[in-house]
């Protein structure tokens, strides 16, 4: 009998086969160790996306949810105040910000590939890409240099889930009790001290005289700082894991760095690293024969609509030309990624100096350790050979 179990390490290493049996034959499905339903069809999660009102965001948007996060984070609300709240933090994401972090991060990409010029082989993770998205964070919140690999740590830590007991275990939440007392000290301090950086505009960002009170600041401030090392660091990983697997697009982007763009946004598609997010529904859906009823929680699988054959041809191709602009590797609909823009201008500067350094290289091991995480999904390690 099938199942899906988001917990698996079976579904971890290669959930795409789940995926496909969930799209063909179980399009609404009761998943019992998950203990909610599981939508998988492209057009299904459209409409859950688009329909707030019946998909709540706000007891928590993480399958396993970390405490007292839900309804105090963007990620976490539904209008009116979810959208009070995204106007006050859109003003740290500007153009102007976002045009003069540029540079910067480009800087830390440099830095970092000159610890590992000239190697023969290195774990694509440790030596690289962590190093680089935490800096990046760094350096666009404007977060105390020094910090960053512990940050990035106890980050990562937060968006696990123990495989045995099926939710948070004691370590996890102990790393976001550290995020939050570590996330208040700066938050103290920026205020004492404002400077340029996204963070101290984001404290203090008014709108109509309205501020987000201090529980809000404080959990959307240590919910960024997750989501930057953990999601631009996955997303990182994923986009150099399809660059070892996909040599013909990699060469092809060597020869013209014009493509990245629509490489990323066909990795985006292909293997996004945020695979799985939960709502809570308001009213009772029949959907494909099923009836979900009000009060449960449904896992909107978006690493299964990204390869919905009923969206995009041949979905199971990676192809650098495709411009999947549908695609849901950013979410959609309120809840669309505020930080997406950052996130593809940090993942094109770091691979356009990253394949300038090293444009031929393959994967070491086949066999790859995944992170165990109901939401997200990247290797913790990629050992990489240069040729």
């Amino acid at each position: 009998m099938f199942t899906f179990d988001p917990y698996s390490p079976q579904v971890d290493a290669d959930p795409f086969p789940y995926y496909k049996t969930l799209r063909d034959e179980h399009p609404c499905f009761w998943s019992p160790e998950a203990r909610m339903w599981v939508l998988s069809r492209h057009a299904d999660i459209k409409v859950a996306l688009q329909d707030w009102q019946t998909y709540s965001s706000a007891r928590g948007n993480l399958m396993d949810e970390l405490p007292d996060r839900a309804g105090a984070t963007l990620g976490t609300t539904d209008p009116p105040r979810h959208d009070r709240m995204r106007a006050l933090i859109s003003h740290a994401f500007t153009k102007r910000n976002l045009e003069a972090a540029g540079e910067p991060v480009r800087a830390v990409v440099r830095g970092v590939l000159e610890e590992i010029r000239g190697r023969r082989e290195f774990d694509f993770v440790g030596d690289f890409s962590s190093k680089v998205t935490a800096k990046i964070l760094f350096r666009i919140l404007g977060l105390p240099e020094g910090d960053d690999q512990e940050v990035r740590e106890r980050a990562v830590l937060m968006v696990q889930s123990d495989p045995v007991t099926r939710q948070k275990g004691a370590e996890h939440v102990a790393a976001y009790r550290w995020m939050m007392d570590y996330a208040g000290g700066v938050i103290a301090e920026r205020r004492r001290n404002p400077g340029e950086d996204l963070l101290s505009q984001f404290c203090l960002a008014e709108i109509d005289g309205e501020r987000l009170t201090e529980r809000e600041v404080l959990l959307t401030t240590t919910t960024l700082i997750m989501a930057g090392v953990e999601s631009l660091g996955g997303f990182t990983v994923m986009f150099g894991l399809n660059m070892a697997d996909f040599a013909a697009a990699r060469r092809e982007i060597v020869a013209d760095p014009a493509l990245l763009p629509d490489a990323i946004e066909e990795s985006l598609r292909y293997n996004t690293s945020g695979q799985r997010f939960r709502r809570s529904l308001m009213r009772d859906v029949s959907l494909h024969g099923q009836t979900m009823k009000a009060g449960d929680f449904v896992c909107l699988a978006y690493g299964a609509a990204n390869r919905d054959e009923r969206q995009f041809p041949d979905p199971d191709r990676y192809d650098i030309r495709r411009k999947p602009r549908t695609h849901l590797g950013f979410g959609g609909g309120v809840h669309a990624c505020l930080g997406s823009m950052v996130a593809r201008m940090a993942v094109r500067i770091t691979f356009e100096e990253f394949l300038s350094a090293f444009p031929n290289f393959s994967r070491v091991h086949q066999d790859l350790p995944w992170m165990p995480s109901t939401t997200f999904r990247s290797p913790m390690r990629l050992d990489l050979a240069v040729h």
